[in-house]
């Protein structure tokens, strides 16, 4: 058996396949362990959606075979990066062992079986033999594992460690993707969109709850067309509804969702469900009728302005969480100002901006009309500023209001404080809540907190007793009491 150690780069999709390669690894009797250094096998699960991801799963690959260029690991690469790249990768990195792709997660059970390295010329040896371009190719046939067939899905009983802190976890609850987005490889990378039961993901659900999990965030390439590829074509709202009768688990949160309709189904899970977070990670991309059409976005700004302040209406407490794109092929100073009046009057609680990344085989690679890094920079610059003030004044409006929040330990910047999220900050993404307390909290626990100030990113907060008689009033959930 090996001890294995693996780093999984990119979104919280890919880190779930990096828990059930853990699981998997777990399984089979092999040891998981914290640094490179200690490890038989190093697994880097890589990450390949815009340019820099792509930059950081090199990087990591390089810094992983200088290690086992002086201790020998087998070194295994798994993920988009390998998906996109294996032929490639395969000549230019003779120090990786083996490949696998998105669907081929669970073949890590094969690469593991030994700590022996693959027969190709050893990477510490390449300065000192030298190795033609034919000799590389040969040597590297049997180390790419990658398949094209991109058509698999994991269900709730496939080994899975939860790499989260034990009381949140994320739930896949698809893979792949059916839209056709101009400037997107995930397409490509992932296949086809593949919904999951809803039984099945209640099964998964019960199961992390039974190991102390209580907020849950749904994750998916397209979390709103979830069901329409399987038989009853069931709903995201069906899910919720569903998922809302599992003992437990006190928050669901909705990550990723696509703005093709928001059902009035949708929305009423939103507003009244028993442990549905009135929170929607929706990225609109841009503001402008012209760039969505180039970008093949389906709605136009027109119907996702009212579709968005509808959502609004309809959800009491609502948060929107988004992501835009600046620097689109076509994108003139025009387009990019009916983005920032777009921002405006939506004002969302929490925006993600990039910078367009130009990548070979997406429609967008082929665009006139490229945009200048200088340009795409200073946009990006202008839109963040603008995007900081409304966050400051959102949460400036949120002193006095009382709140659900997890704690999550002492805090690493103030020991005398506690790091805890309000329900309405998604792990790893959205800031902390610094809370002051009477009374020892644990990890997980869901408190009633007081908001006292604002930092630039974060909040503090003060932690209510159970018996105060303010909790009733407590956000989100105190109208659906």
């Amino acid at each position: 058996m090996s001890k294995v150690h693996f780093i999984s780069l990119g979104c919280p999709k890919n880190r779930v396949d990096a828990e059930h390669m853990l699981g998997i690894a777990l399984e089979e009797g092999h040891a998981l362990v914290d640094t490179p250094e200690k490890s038989d096998v190093i697994v880097v699960n890589t990450c390949s959606f815009i340019g820099e991801a792509k930059k950081e799963s090199i990087e990591t690959i390089l810094r992983m075979g200088e290690i086992k260029k002086q201790t020998g690991q087998k070194l295994i690469v798994t993920g988009c990066l390998a998906q996109r790249y294996s032929k490639e990768l395969e000549v230019e990195m003779p120090e990786v062992d083996n490949f696998l792709g998105t669907s081929d997660f669970t073949e890590v059970s094969k690469t593991l079986a030994s700590n022996i390295s693959s027969g190709f010329v050893p990477f510490s040896q390449l300065k000192k033999t030298p190795v033609s371009l034919k000799e590389r190719e040969e040597s590297s046939l049997s180390r790419n594992l990658v398949s094209h067939e991109l058509r698999y899905l994991a269900n709730y009983d496939l080994p899975r460690v939860n790499s989260m802190p034990k009381y949140t976890a994320y739930i896949k609850i698809s893979e792949g993707c059916d839209n056709a987005c101009a400037f997107c490889i995930i397409p490509k990378l992932r296949g086809k969109q593949r919904s999951r039961k809803i039984e099945d993901i209640v099964a998964e659900a019960k199961k992390l709850a039974q190991k102390g999990v209580v907020e849950i965030s749904l994750i998916a390439q397209d979390l709103t067309a979830y069901g329409h590829d399987i038989e009853g074509r069931p709903t995201l709202a069906q899910l919720l509804n569903a998922l809302a009768l599992v003992p437990g688990v006190r928050w669901v949160r909705c990550m990723y969702a696509y703005p093709r309709s928001l059902s009035q189904d949708l929305m009423q899970a939103l507003a009244t469900g028993k442990n549905t977070l009135p929170y929607l990670d929706m990225p609109v991309q841009h503001g402008s009728n012209h760039v969505l059409r180039k970008m093949r976005r389906g709605k136009g700004q027109e119907r996702l302005t009212e579709l968005l302040l509808m959502l609004r209406s309809k959800v009491s407490h609502l948060v929107m969480r988004s992501t835009v794109m600046v620097g689109f092929p076509g994108e003139e100073e025009n387009h990019f100002q009916e983005l920032m009046d777009f921002i405006n009057d939506i004002r969302f609680e929490r925006l993600g901006v990039f910078k367009y990344s130009d990548e070979e085989d997406t429609a967008a690679f082929s665009f006139d009309e490229k945009v200048s890094y200088k340009n795409k920079r200073a946009r990006f610059d202008k839109l963040m500023r603008r995007q900081k003030k409304i966050h400051k004044e959102k949460l400036k409006s949120m002193v006095g209001e009382i709140h659900e929040a997890i704690v999550e330990g002492v805090s690493e910047e103030h020991p005398l404080l506690v790091k805890g999220r309000l329900w309405s900050q998604a792990p790893d993404i959205d800031g902390f809540t610094y809370l002051s307390s009477s009374r020892p909290l644990s990890e997980g626990q869901i408190v009633h907190v007081r908001i006292q100030d604002v930092h630039e990113y974060d909040l503090v907060a003060e932690v209510l007793e159970d018996d105060d008689k303010n909790i009733k009033h407590s956000i989100p959930f105190e109208i659906r009491k």
